[in-house]
C-alpha cells in the first residue's frame, strides 16, 4: 500500500510536546539542539516548559513545531537503519508543516528551515498590528458558502475577509480585518452554517493582509540553496503535486497570502493511490481532517514515544 507522510500545521502545539522523545533517544535531543543552535535561542526550554503564552507566539510555535516533527523522523530514521522518506511515496505539511515536508524530502537542512519558519513567524506577526486581524472556523460550511459569505462581509465593510484553510468537508477557515471577520460571524447562520467561532489567534493567516510577509519571505527564500527533492510534496498553494525544487521558492511565497487547500490536497494524494497517512509530529489535527475527506483513509500517528515500534512495523511491512 502506498502511504504518505504528514506533518501538522499550527494549532496543534502544546507545552511538553516532544520532551520523552528527547528524554529517551538521543537523535531526537540533537535535533533540538541544532534548532536552538540555529536559532540562538533556547526554543526546546520554551517546548519543554513554556509558559503556553511565549509558545503560542508565532515566531516561537512555527519553527517548534516543525522540530518535534523532525525529532520523531530523526528517531524513526535511527531505530529502523533507513531514512523512512524512502518508502514513502509522497509528503505534505498543513501551512508551516510544508517546511517539514520540504525538510523531510531534502529541500532544506534542519537549520535552513528553522531559520525561514523562525523568520516567516515574526514576519507573519508583524505584517499586521495585533487587534487588527482575525480568524473565524466556518463549522458546517463547503467552499463556496464561506466565499459567499466573505464576500458579503468585505462588501459591507470594505475590508479584506477571505476563505484562508479549506481544511475538510465542513470546516473552513476565514481570515482578514477584524471588523470583517466579526460581520462574517453574524451572518453565517443566515447562510445555514452550524457554528461560527473566531479563533484564538494572533494574526490574520493566509489572506492578503499577508503581503508584507510574504515579500519578507522571498527575500529569505533567496538566499536558501534548496536541494532536489527525494520525494514529491503536494504543496499547499495549489495541491498539486510537486516535484521540482526550483519552483519550491514561489510556491511557499505564494502560500503566505494564499489559502491552504488541504482538503484537495488530500484528494489529490488520494487521486495518486494513497490508501494510508502517518502524521508525524505534536497531536492528531490532520489525522481527523484526513478521515473526514477519505473514509476509507488509514490513518497512523507518530507524536509519542509508544508510537515509535508500532509506525517502524508498519514501515518495514511496505
Amino acid at each position: 500500500m502506498a502511504f504518505a507522510l504528514v506533518f501538522p500545521g499550527q494549532g496543534s502545539q502544546f507545552v511538553g510536546m516532544g520532551v520523552d522523545l528527547a528524554n529517551n533517544f538521543t537523535a531526537a535531543k540533537k535535533v533540538f539542539q541544532e534548532v536552538d543552535d540555529s536559532l540562538k535561542q533556547s526554543l526546546f526550554k520554551i517546548i519543554s516548559d513554556g509558559p503556553e503564552s511565549d509558545l503560542m507566539l508565532t515566531e516561537n510555535t512555527q519553527p517548534a513545531l516543525m522540530a518535534v516533527s523532525m525529532a520523531f523522523v530523526s528517531v524513526l530514521n535511527q531505530e529502523s537503519g533507513y531514512p523512512i522518506v524512502a518508502k514513502s511515496t509522497i509528503l505534505a505539511g498543513h501551512s508551516l508543516g510544508e517546511y517539514t515536508a520540504l525538510t523531510v524530502s531534502g529541500a532544506f537542512n534542519l537549520a535552513e528551515s528553522a531559520q525561514l519558519l523562525k523568520i516567516r513567524g515574526q514576519a507573519m506577526q508583524r505584517a499586521v498590528p495585533v487587534g487588527q486581524g482575525a480568524m473565524a472556523a466556518l463549522l458546517g460550511s463547503d467552499l463556496d458558502t464561506a466565499a459567499k459569505i466573505c464576500q458579503a462581509a468585505a462588501s459591507k465593510t470594505n475590508q479584506i475577509c477571505v476563505p484562508a484553510n479549506d481544511n475538510s468537508v465542513g470546516q473552513i477557515v476565514i481570515s482578514g480585518n477584524k471588523t470583517a471577520i466579526d460581520e462574517a460571524i453574524n451572518l453565517a447562520s443566515t447562510y445555514g452554517i452550524k457554528k461560527a467561532v473566531l479563533l484564538p489567534v494572533s494574526a490574520p493567516f493566509h489572506c492578503p493582509l499577508m503581503e508584507s510577509a510574504a515579500q519578507r519571505m522571498a527575500d529569505a527564500l533567496i538566499s536558501v540553496q534548496i536541494k532536489s527533492l527525494q520525494k514529491p510534496v503536494v504543496t499547499n498553494f495549489n495541491a498539486q503535486v510537486t516535484s521540482d525544487h526550483k519552483l519550491i521558492p514561489d510556491l511557499l511565497v505564494k502560500q503566505v497570502v494564499g489559502m491552504v487547500r488541504w482538503r484537495e490536497s488530500v484528494i489529490q494524494m488520494k487521486n495518486q493511490q494513497i490508501t494510508d497517512y502517518i502524521e508525524i509530529g505534536a497531536g492528531k489535527v490532520l489525522s481527523g481532517l484526513i478521515k473526514r475527506i477519505d473514509k476509507d483513509a488509514n490513518c497512523l500517528n507518530c507524536g509519542e514515544v509508544g508510537h515509535i515500534e508500532s509506525i517502524i512495523k508498519y514501515i518495514n511491512n511496505q
